[in-house]
């Protein structure tokens, strides 16, 4: 762990629109500089997306784009971020990607040089390695067109560069299914570390050759897929908190390589990044629900830079076409945090302490997401000598306010959530604190099948 204390020790200062470390994009976007900005997530409607169906992918792009700073325009919005998350097919085929993000970036710059618009490219290639079975994180053929779209993506108007990457899922699916607390910390700490110095270092690299902006990555793929199957009531709703705080240490290491931030929407471990390391964060919530729903929808406001929708697709709605829709509702929510921000400090706390106390209670996935559960649960984290060390301290922090909190009755206590409280405990306890015999001890239960260990340098 580089990270040895925290940037933000004073949950008070953990508010939106303000970072420690502030990033100024090209066209002058100061995020985590005073103001929120919205952050647009899209997609296609069902397509075809290939090089001979080109022509209708690259309309719809356009048309999005065009719509929402138009809509940009005339709501008067200081700037925005477009994050083009792309599909499969665009990163297989790098051209295709290339090509979109060029289509997009040149609205955007006439958007700029015409109306004075302020907007941002965030180029988010598919970490493709899954697509080797089992799982080559580091020689996998599909490194090359993930790193071929990033390069390319860059040089035609990606400014901020980020990535869901999956190291590590190959056993945290099954991990999360059986509630087994000890094999996740497994993904996340040991596998999920080591994979994120390998493309992390990739990515700060290419970033800082080309003078773009490493933004940073997401756990979307283990602390989301937790909290999905914890809405579907597959699983607890403590065990899924738990899984959120486990992920922390795994998405540090990215700024530890030289990610600058803002991390990734879908990160919603985003709180603990911008007190550990003081990076602005893009967060989402309520106006998520076009692409799933969740228990968090107002808290993750209380600290963000950027909010964002995570991602809607192209279609009709009677207002008009979906993503413009979802720009024009983050639009009003980033105004009304920025008008807070404007009336002074005793406003902004205000309406953050709203954000905070509206979800809280009613979920354990709400309440590790509050500033305050959210600085003790970081000195817990920063004080660990190692990766795995400083998972084990948060989660053992996490289990221990939850359970306080349900005791006190502050927190809703539902009695099938409460039974698992010691049996993960107990996990907890039985993780040992040197790395490599909790290695040791792990192999014997790990599917050969599943995994390539060497991949991880184990």
């Amino acid at each position: 762990m580089k990270f040895t204390e925290l940037t933000i020790s004073n949950a008070s200062d953990l508010i939106f629109g303000i970072a420690p470390k502030p990033v100024l994009t090209k066209r002058g976007l100061l995020i985590g500089g005073g103001l929120v900005y919205p952050e647009l997530n899209f997609t296609l409607p069902p397509v075809e997306v290939s090089t001979k169906n080109l022509a209708e992918v690259r309309t719809h792009y356009s048309d999005i784009v065009t719509g929402a700073l138009t809509r940009a325009v005339e709501l008067n919005s200081p700037g925005l971020i477009l994050e083009f998350e792309t599909v499969v097919e665009m990163t297989l085929t790098p051209d295709i990607g290339v090509e979109l993000v060029k289509v997009m970036n040149d609205i955007c710059e006439n958007f700029y040089a015409r109306e004075g618009l302020k907007s941002e490219i965030r180029l988010t290639p598919n970490d493709l390695r899954d697509f080797d079975r089992p799982p080559r994180q580091r020689t996998s053929k599909y490194m090359d067109p993930m790193m071929e779209l990033f390069e390319r993506g860059a040089l035609a108007g990606g400014d901020l560069l980020s990535i869901e990457s999956t190291g590590g899922k190959e056993l945290s699916d099954d991990a999360l299914m059986m509630c087994d607390i000890r094999q996740f910390i497994f993904t996340q700490a040991i596998l999920g570390v080591r994979d994120m110095q390998l493309i992390w270092s990739k990515i700060v690299a290419l970033a800082n050759r080309l003078d773009k902006i490493p933004g940073g990555d997401t756990a979307c793929a283990f602390g989301n897929t937790a909290m999905v199957l914890a809405e579907k009531k597959f699983i607890p709703k403590v065990f899924a908190a738990l899984a959120r705080v486990a992920t922390v240490t795994r998405s540090l290491v990215a700024y530890e390589q030289g990610a600058k931030g803002p991390n990734k929407d879908c990160g919603y471990e985003g709180p603990y990044m911008k007190a550990i390391a003081g990076i602005p964060i893009s967060m989402e919530g309520k106006n998520a629900a076009c692409a799933h729903f969740s228990p968090v929808g107002n808290i993750t406001a209380a600290c963000a830079d950027l909010w964002s929708n995570e991602s809607v697709q192209n279609i009709k709605l009677l207002a008009g076409m979906a993503p413009t829709v979802s720009f024009e509702q983050l639009e009003y929510e980033t105004r009304l945090m920025n008008t807070a921000s404007k009336q002074g400090q005793a406003s902004a706390r205000m309406l953050k302490s709203l954000y905070v106390d509206s979800d809280i209670f009613h979920d354990p996935q709400a309440f590790v997401l509050a500033p305050d559960t959210v600085i003790e649960i970081a000195k817990e984290i920063v004080a660990g000598k190692t990766y795995l060390e400083s998972t084990v301290n948060g989660c053992k922090k996490a289990i221990s306010m939850i359970q306080t909190a349900m005791d006190e009755g502050r927190l809703k206590n539902d009695e099938k959530e409460y039974v698992w409280i010691d049996t993960i405990r107990q996990d907890l306890e039985s993780i040992p604190s040197d790395e490599g015999k909790f290695i040791e001890e792990m192999i014997p239960f790990i599917d050969g099948e599943k995994i390539i260990l060497a991949e991880y340098g184990l």
